[in-house]
Order: C-alpha cells, then structure tokens, then sequence
C-alpha cells in the first residue's frame, strides 16, 4: 500500500473529494471543544483532517504507512503556518504511543484500506485518554448485498490496496466489541466524478474498462442505487460515527 499511495500523494492532496466536505467542519467544531486538545490524524492520507483541527487545537499528529504521503502533509502543513502539526509513519493496527495519549483519535476515508481493523480499533482505544472521542469517516458498504458486492468489485479493480467499506450496522458492532460507546452514527451520499476518481489512483486502462463494463452489466436497481450517469460517475455512501472511551 505504501508504494500505491507514494506515486499518488500529490494528488490526494488537491482532490476535492478528500480537501473539501461539511464533515470536515463539523470534525473542527468537535476538536475546538475539547480543552487543550491532542489530536492523532489516523491513516491521514493528505492530511485534510489535520489541516482542519489544527488550528483549534493544542497538538495533532497526522500519522499514516505512507512516508511519501507524509512529505506532502508535512510541506503543506509547514506552508499553511501549522507549527503544532507533526507527522509520524506506522501501521494503524500497532500505534507506536503510551497509553492515555490522546484526547481525540479521528480518521477519515483511510479504514476501508486497513486489513485488521478490530485490532486497529483496539490500539485507538488504548491510546485514548479515559472519556476521549474517537471519530471514524469513511466510504460505506451498502446494507443491500447486490448493491455491496458491485461497489466492493469496482472499489478493488480502481485501487488494488483497498480491502473492504463497512457498513453502518457492522461499525455499530466493532466499535462496541472493541469497547467503545457510540455517542451518534449518521450516513450520507458522496458524488465520485469517474474520470479524476480513476486518475487519483492511476487505475491502468484495462482496470477501467473493467469496471465501466461491471457498471454496464449491473442490474438497473443497483445502478439506480448509486446514481450512476452516462459518465459512469456515481454516488457512494460515508458513514460518520462518534464513540467514546468509557
């Protein structure tokens, strides 16, 4: 996965999909009223989600496998004036931190790549301050089947690093196993352009003629689903979960 997401840093960084959303704002309200926060930016991609709480809190570190990834995090960090922003390379499923480190733990559009997510879930925990807040975003599996298993087909033919969208009720389940308590859990729709959706990961030619003829051959009710257009871009469910360490 590092070397999916080194050649492509760049690009995460400008996409619109990851630079811009209400979720973003809303993360930002949460952190500035948590006192003197600490902030780890799990899985930070081009660091959207640290750019955003960064200003209203004490400390963030923007944390993620890739290092080229976090080059970009760190130069625009630096160019934005966020001095209390920090980056640190590591896997999400083993956090090189003491216990109690944190006051909040977000994530954002990075745990459908994570291979051990209840082992991840549980290192979040661990890490988070008694009563601190762990926020997750990201794509989500639809609770129809049909719908689930086309979306998962096209999400692993563009990105050969992705590993599975979560539905809502199974986030319910994990994070409540893993030892949490969900304060509040909410889904939206989030529009894919295809062209620059494909061009962000470089999918090689034959994976995109691939997944334009998954769409063509898709029954009319799962491409209803997702709002697919003559474009083939289309509509895919975000999931946005609050939970607390107790």
């Amino acid at each position: 996965m590092t070397e999916q997401f080194g050649s492509t840093a760049a690009a995460y960084l400008t996409s619109a999909v990851h630079a811009q959303g209400a979720d973003l704002q809303e993360l930002a309200q949460i952190a500035a009223a948590i006192p003197d926060a600490r902030v780890l930016d799990l899985g930070c991609g081009g660091g959207h989600a640290s750019f955003a709480v960064a200003p209203v809190v004490q400390k963030v570190i923007a944390y993620d496998l890739s290092a080229q990834m976090l080059d970009v995090v760190a130069s625009a960090a630096q160019e934005r004036g966020l001095d209390n922003l920090a980056v640190r390379q590591g896997s999400a499923d083993k956090l090189d931190f003491p216990d109690a480190s944190f006051d909040l733990v977000c994530t954002r559009f990075s745990v459908h790549h994570w291979r051990n997510v209840p082992q991840a879930l549980r290192e979040v925990l661990r890490v988070l301050k008694p009563g601190g807040r762990f926020i997750v975003i990201d794509t989500a599996a639809p609770a129809d089947v049909l719908a689930d298993t086309y979306v998962q087909a096209i999400e692993l033919l563009r990105d050969t690093s992705h590993v599975r969208n979560i539905s809502l009720n199974s986030w319910r389940k994990l994070l409540g196993q893993a030892g949490f308590a969900i304060a509040s859990d909410k889904t939206w729709k989030l529009r894919l352009e295809f062209d620059s959706w494909v061009a962000r990961m470089r999918t090689p030619a034959g994976n995109v003629a691939a997944i334009k003829a998954l769409w063509d051959s898709a029954p009319q009710e799962v491409k209803d689903y997702f709002a697919l257009d003559g474009a083939y871009s289309f509509s895919i469910d975000v999931a946005m979960l609050q939970a607390r360490k107790s």
